[in-house]
């Protein structure tokens, strides 16, 4: 279904209903940014199995539709609307959301898009709609406000400082901030880390777990799954996976890890009691592979993976009865000196919700800047006078 756009002859929306519509979706963002030397393109086949609902395990609660801008014939923007069932019912806000949203610098294109999207979630009853968001919360979330020249990493999403004056025109206000850092690590284990790790770890009778395969992992991912899930449910908008999505995301997630990067805490019976999960950094090999895995960006990303000297820190949580008592010294403590025993001397933290003060607690003891800031943005629908 193709729409003219309100007020202007030169741009249309267009759904995205095919295949190849599905596709020029994707492989649209890595056109806008092939100039941008911050920006980190996600492998093609990701971004179309987490968009295909016969592939995704989130469309069960979820809905979707897709559209793409078209300014004189050639594709300017595109944009995602989302409905999640189980987000409305457990925060009570009926809100939609939109994710994927990329445009040219043109307010008749972000306009277009924007209307397009607004409108649907009105027609679908919705109250109002935040953004960017995905389907849950492993998927990229936040545009960017602050950190524009840093490069990106693969999980965050990159965005050109235009789109801010874009969405404050189209009345869309702040809702929440995610902070990311950057370590430095010295070259030797800080004293103040390992005195702590032994302290905690006679205390609370907690011991690491050293993964020797990546293999190693699986007995622990439905575990790592609850306790992520037991651990964020306070926090902004989470919505807990569903076994479907677990496995899916195990796949997903796990089919990269070094082992050895990789923090498992368990106590005296064995049960995980925190985790962290670091990775070498893959934003240069991503850029190398273009968003593909053939014939080439396989082998970039292998390289990637056995030698860098940059890591992402991409998710860490401690069960709730031991939270507050040092458990992330531990965690700290063994991804430092799995790091530094690598030759890892940059690590990058991946978004943290700026309320969040026992995780941003920890970089006040680190060698660390914050660099980069994203945020979710609201737009609220105004009820007509008959209170339609």
């Amino acid at each position: 279904m193709d729409t003219q756009a309100e007020g202007s002859m030169a741009v249309t929306i267009k759904e995205v209903v095919s295949k190849k519509d599905l596709k020029d979706f994707v492989v649209f963002q890595r056109r806008l940014y092939r100039n941008c030397p911050s920006f980190v393109p996600s492998l093609d086949f990701d971004e179309l199995a987490t968009l295909d609902k016969k592939k995704n395990p989130a469309f069960e609660s979820c809905r979707a539709r897709y559209w793409l801008a078209l300014k004189d014939g050639e594709i300017a923007g595109r944009i995602a609307g989302i409905i999640n069932e189980k987000y409305i019912e457990i925060w009570k806000h009926k809100y939609a959301r939109f994710g994927w949203v990329d445009f040219i610098d043109d307010h008749e294109v972000s306009r277009a898009l924007f209307e397009t999207v607004e409108k649907w979630a009105r027609d679908n009853g919705m109250e109002g709609i935040q953004g960017p968001l995905g389907f849950t919360d492993f998927d990229k979330e936040g545009m960017l406000v602050e950190g524009f020249d840093e490069l990106g990493t693969i999980a965050g999403i990159y965005n050109y400082p235009y789109y801010l004056e874009h969405l404050k025109r189209l009345s869309y206000a702040k809702e929440v901030d995610w902070l990311e850092f950057q370590m430095k690590l010295a070259a030797a284990l800080p004293e103040k880390i390992e005195r702590m790790n032994q302290i905690v770890a006679k205390r609370q009778q907690l011991r690491a777990v050293h993964l020797r395969k990546a293999k190693d992992i699986l007995p622990y991912t439905k575990e790592i799954f609850r306790l992520l899930n037991e651990c964020y449910k306070e926090l902004f908008d989470f919505v807990p996976l569903s076994d479907k999505q677990v496995t899916y995301y195990t796949k997903q997630y796990f089919s990269f890890i070094r082992p050895d990067l990789v923090q498992l805490i368990v106590d005296k019976n064995d049960k995980l009691a925190g985790f962290g999960l670091t990775m070498p950094s893959l934003s240069l090999a991503l850029k190398k592979a273009g968003g593909r895995l053939l014939p080439l960006g396989l082998l970039h990303l292998l390289r990637a993976i056995k030698k860098n000297n940059k890591a992402d820190l991409l998710l860490i949580a401690i069960r709730e009865d031991l939270q507050g008592k040092g458990v992330n010294a531990m965690i700290m403590r063994e991804g430092y000196k799995a790091c530094i025993e690598s030759g890892i001397t940059l690590v990058e933290a991946s978004h943290q919700l700026e309320t969040n003060e026992k995780v941003l607690s920890i970089w006040e003891r680190m060698d660390a800047r914050q660099h980069k800031r994203r945020r979710c943005f609201l737009k609220q629908f105004q009820r007509s006078a008959a209170g339609c």
